[in-house]
């Protein structure tokens, strides 16, 4: 999660470093990088054959608008567009990996991966830690006091919490998703990169360290320790209630943990704050990897193509390398986008290719956005 900025352009590896206007934030993919801005988002990707790929799509408004600056509504509103997004980058770069970019997502597949994903990390992280608990309950904890209750919640969550942790540590130990949490190491030193207003280019991104305090898992591990003080003081209800107030408060503990990492990464300056986000830092050191100089350059070609998009300057050439009497053609357009994105990017290459000037009229409208 990053806060916008109303200062001048940033740097790219184009020109010399300036104040930047906003900040950005993205997600890892496979072999690859999403960069969210604040009208457009970006995915950067390798092909098999090395050759780099990308696309850029605009946000839904639904993302930009009112909502987003209620404080705490907002949380919620930024978990489901992070995982919106994430789940189009993740079939945009492995279509990618496959060769297959022309494969589209529709919205019942979105809908359908967003579901189950939501609905299996609320069965794992927030269910079935109610049912481990309940040996305690049974045997440990029989009493029913409001100590015992209390401790059988901090034992839930300090479950929920193992588990969460387990899940993070086990799955890079697999090749792929090492090379994932690469990608995720050359996003964060990226966007530090931009953040400090020097050129997007490899001698100054490597300058930095992978990890970054508005990091996605940071938010996660927020949830889950802000999960352990919530309930902690909910008493021990019937199985049934519990079940359901883990799944109904989510969106509240989720907009508490939004509104603590953006309180934390505005602040990063003070010593307490720095204390109090360690734990998350700490963490990041299981998921990221120092990326190789490919990887920087695919998180660079993301993040200059959509600062491009929302800035109104040209998109990077291989966007708009087509014919231009070719360009609505969905065939000839930037590959992996729905057809009216197609259209759009299409368009915007055509008014880039005949203008004098070379800019692609964006609306600038500041908000929040998610990292």
């Amino acid at each position: 999660m990053a806060q916008h900025g109303t200062n001048s352009s940033p740097g790219t590896s184009n020109g010399p470093a300036q104040e930047p206007r906003y900040l950005y934030g993205g997600q890892a993919v496979i072999e690859g990088v999403m960069i969210r801005g604040r009208r457009f988002y970006s995915v950067a990707a390798r092909r098999p054959d090395g050759r780099l790929t990308s696309m850029v799509a605009p946000l839904n408004s639904l993302y930009t608008g009112a909502i987003r600056r209620i404080p705490i509504l907002r949380g919620g509103l930024v978990l489901t567009e992070t995982l919106v997004l994430g789940i189009k980058a993740l079939m945009y770069s492995g279509n990618v990996s496959m060769e297959e970019e022309d494969a589209q997502l529709g919205r019942c597949s979105i809908a359908f991966t967003l579901g189950l994903s939501i609905g299996l990390s609320v069965a794992i992280f927030f269910v079935a830690p109610l049912f481990a608990v309940w040996v305690f309950d049974e045997t440990l904890l029989s009493s029913e006091t409001a100590a015992t209750a209390f401790l059988s919640n901090v034992i839930e969550g300090l479950i929920r919490l193992g588990l969460f942790l387990t899940y993070i540590w086990g799955i890079g130990l697999m090749p792929d998703i090492r090379r994932v949490f690469a990608y995720h190491g050359a996003e964060h030193m990226t966007v530090k990169a931009h953040e400090a207003n020097l050129p997007l280019e490899i001698n100054h991104i490597r300058k930095f360290s992978t990890a970054h305090p508005r990091c996605g898992t940071a938010f996660l591990l927020t949830v889950m320790i802000i999960a352990i003080l919530f309930f902690a003081v909910l008493g021990r209800p019937s199985m049934e209630w519990r079940i359901i107030s883990r799944i109904i408060m989510l969106p509240l503990i989720a907009g508490v943990a939004y509104e603590i990492i953006r309180f934390s990464g505005i602040h990063q300056k003070n010593p307490l704050v720095r204390l109090i986000s360690s734990p998350n830092l700490l963490l990041q050191k299981l998921t990221t990897r120092q990326p190789d100089d490919d990887q920087i350059e695919v998180a660079v070609h993301a993040m200059n193509t959509v600062i491009a998009a929302d800035e109104g300057r040209p998109l990077p050439q291989e966007m708009c390398r087509q014919p231009r009497q070719s360009m609505i053609s969905s065939k000839n357009t930037p590959k992996g986008l729905s057809d009216s994105h197609r259209d759009l990017v299409a368009k915007l290459c055509v008014k880039q290719s005949s203008s004098t000037s070379g800019v692609l009229e964006v609306p600038a409208t500041p908000h929040w956005v998610m990292y």
